[in-house]
């Protein structure tokens, strides 16, 4: 077993340095601008596992991203990409559009839950029984993140909102919909699963998903969507580690992990 490297033998020529002892550095494809997320949440995570694979891929000139309104409208100020703003639940009809003009290009959106599930509905699901070729990445955190929590279609049942104070009751306010479980069953849909980044293990996981989504969009087969559970601190009233105990506790029971549906059906 050789014996660990003292400080001072570390050499201190920076490109030795770079080359042999750097564990980790910021993947050139983000931007220097700081993150306006609250601390703790998902989001800045997720943009720097995309912007890693854009980087280690070599398409940073051949990937184009939808953001709508939400918590992610301002991604187009970290991602040094090609970004497209759509309105809030557009996205995907924005990136079918990009796609159709551009079809040698990588096109994904980037959505919320309150985006993606609720106003944007329609555009979702027409979008993917289509089978656009468009990667969809879904954070879900239970609740309209940007305009201060109020109750989402994946809200769960008896968890608290500024519009549920109460707990959401499924009676008068339906059941949490599974988006990745809908998607699935439509023929145009290639590749769903879901993941999360509360975890190590998990981030490297919601990796994996997104590179196995984008290496599927080159291959045209179709539509994919990564969904990440997500937390969100600030809107939950926790504290970043408690809404981590959150989702694993509460959120990953309800949106299990792991792939919904693969090319071939394996």
């Amino acid at each position: 077993m050789t014996n660990p490297i003292s400080i001072n033998e570390v050499p201190v020529n920076p490109e030795i340095i770079q080359d042999e002892y750097l564990i980790y550095k910021k993947p050139s494809t983000l931007t220097d601008k700081p993150f306006h997320y609250c601390p703790g949440c998902g989001h800045s995570t997720v943009h720097k596992l995309l912007m890693e694979l854009v980087e280690e891929i070599g398409i940073q000139s051949d990937i184009i991203g939808v953001a709508p309104v939400g918590c992610s409208v301002f991604a187009y100020d970290y991602m040094d990409i090609d970004m497209q703003e759509a309105a809030h639940g557009r996205a995907l009809a924005v990136a079918t559009g990009v796609r159709r003009m551009l079809p040698d290009k990588y096109v994904f959106t980037y959505q919320g839950d309150g985006d993606l599930a609720a106003i944007g509905t329609a555009e979702t699901i027409h979008a993917a029984n289509r089978g656009e070729n468009i990667l969809c990445i879904f954070i879900n955190n239970g609740v309209y993140g940007m305009t201060s929590g109020q109750m989402a279609p994946t809200t769960l049942a008896g968890m608290v909102s500024t519009t549920s104070p109460f707990g959401r009751d499924v009676k008068t306010q339906g059941y949490p919909l599974k988006i990745g479980e809908l998607l699935s069953l439509l023929p145009g849909v290639a590749y769903v699963t879901r993941q999360s980044v509360h975890t190590p293990t998990n981030v490297r996981k919601t990796k994996k998903a997104l590179k196995q989504a984008l290496e599927y969009q080159k291959q045209g087969l179709g539509f994919c969507m990564v969904e990440v559970v997500s937390n969100c601190p600030s809107n939950w009233k926790m504290t970043p580690l408690e809404s981590l105990k959150f989702v694993e506790e509460k959120m990953i029971p309800f949106y299990p992990l792991g792939d919904l549906k693969v090319p071939g059906g394996k």
